[in-house]
């Protein structure tokens, strides 16, 4: 039997191999119910895999819309920004916006904290911030500020020399 003729059914807090097949109509992947299929209540052909795995990337969750915080204390707006910089949803961005705002952050001014929070929080894809900080892409207009240019010589600093780009 190959991997793909194994499905895996969840009982409470157990996994259990059954091939080819999943044991009933009460099996659903992440509450979805895009992947129960009314055949299978009437006893009919059970989904595919593939179709199985469809259904689960079909339905992605909704990204909240950014709201830019009116009102906020500088310290908390600081204290914030630190907290979202370090806790990104890759890795490299990780790393490198929690050693840029821990190096700048306290420098910069409420204008440029204001960019500094629409440019992390406004682009739905860590991709894109990575590659408009690592210069692999230009910025778009929108996000073209002098803190942008401050986190790409940051990022090009930290290239040359790791070591020297956090005594700066």
């Amino acid at each position: 039997m190959t991997i793909s003729g194994l499905c895996l059914r969840f009982a409470s807090r157990s996994c259990q191999l059954y091939g080819g097949k999943f044991a009933g109509p009460s099996w659903r992947a992440f509450g979805s119910s895009a992947v129960r299929n009314s055949s299978v209540k009437s006893g009919g052909p059970l989904p595919t895999i593939a179709q199985q795995i469809d259904a689960l990337y079909a339905e992605q969750p909704p990204i909240p819309e950014y709201r830019a915080r009116e009102g906020e204390p500088t310290e908390v707006k600081r204290a914030r920004l630190l907290f979202q910089s370090r806790k990104r949803g890759m890795l490299e961005n990780g790393l490198l916006l929690s050693s840029f705002a821990d190096r700048f952050l306290a420098e910069l001014d409420d204008k440029q904290l204001d960019t500094y929070d629409t440019l992390i929080n406004l682009p739905t894809n860590d991709w894109d911030i990575y590659y408009w900080i690592s210069g692999v892409r230009p910025p778009p207009e929108d996000f073209q500020s002098d803190v942008m240019t401050m986190l790409q010589n940051f990022v090009k600093m930290k290239r040359k020399n790791p070591v020297f780009a956090n005594r700066i």
